[in-house]
């Protein structure tokens, strides 16, 4: 890809419906990184290893996302999260996905339906996104979009999973990515020695070891193929 910088583009208004927001994805479906990174105005980089935000970032951009740095789902009019998800050649999704930070401020959560994590899966938006290594980002194909709220089933499982892995956090302070059917915690930052501070509800500073919610690949895969439940 070239160092060339293109002019900046108008940004893209909020979709202001579903039905606007699938047509937008519909118009980029079938195109490359490249060709949507032109659009915006952006270069885009060798690969994602230092700059694991920036397709997202562009997604956003294109797509007219508008919750920035706030506590909200992605299109905060709509309600919609924005998920990219990387498929292997197989066209299966190739990593767990991310979906939240585990804090202790999350861990003062006791109800499930007005959790951050069920906010944030209540309805989303997948955008597939080929992901083999051998291929330039730059030309890596948009799949199409789908627009996704969990079935009773999987809400059921998701909060079984939530329940589960909040509890054993709150009483030991860890728990093994082994934990959870369809959600897991795992380890966010890149080695154990990484600490995050955090003012604590008494105003006094917490230091903790950054985890994060993923959801696994065998449930992104169920969402994939349509699946109600596995």
């Amino acid at each position: 890809m070239s160092d060339h910088i293109y002019p900046e583009p108008v940004p893209v208004s909020p979709p202001a419906s579903e039905a606007e927001l699938m047509h937008r994805c519909q118009q980029i479906a079938g195109k490359t990184v490249g060709q949507l990174a032109q659009q915006s105005g952006l270069v885009v980089p060798a690969d994602l290893r230092r700059h694991k935000g920036w397709l997202g970032n562009l997604l956003e951009r294109i797509l007219g996302a508008d919750a920035g740095n706030q506590a909200e789902p992605d299109f905060v009019a709509l309600g919609i999260e924005l998920k990219t998800i990387p498929l292997n050649t197989r066209g299966e999704p190739k990593e767990s996905t991310y979906v939240c930070t585990v804090t202790p401020k999350a861990l003062s959560e006791t109800h499930w339906q007005t959790s951050w994590l069920r906010r944030k899966v209540s309805k989303v938006l997948w955008l597939p996104v080929e992901a083999d290594n051998a291929i330039a980002l730059a030309d890596r194909f948009i799949g199409q979009a789908i627009l996704w709220q969990p079935s009773e089933q999987q809400e059921t499982v998701l909060q079984q999973d939530w329940e589960e892995l909040m509890e054993i956090m709150i009483a030991e302070g860890a728990v093994t990515a082994k934990l959870g059917r369809f959600l897991q915690i795992r380890p966010k930052a890149a080695n154990s020695r990484v600490i995050t501070r955090q003012i604590g509800h008494d105003g006094e500073e917490e230091w903790y070891h950054p985890c994060g919610f993923y959801l696994r690949t065998s449930f992104t895969q169920q969402i994939l193929s349509g699946k109600a439940c596995c």
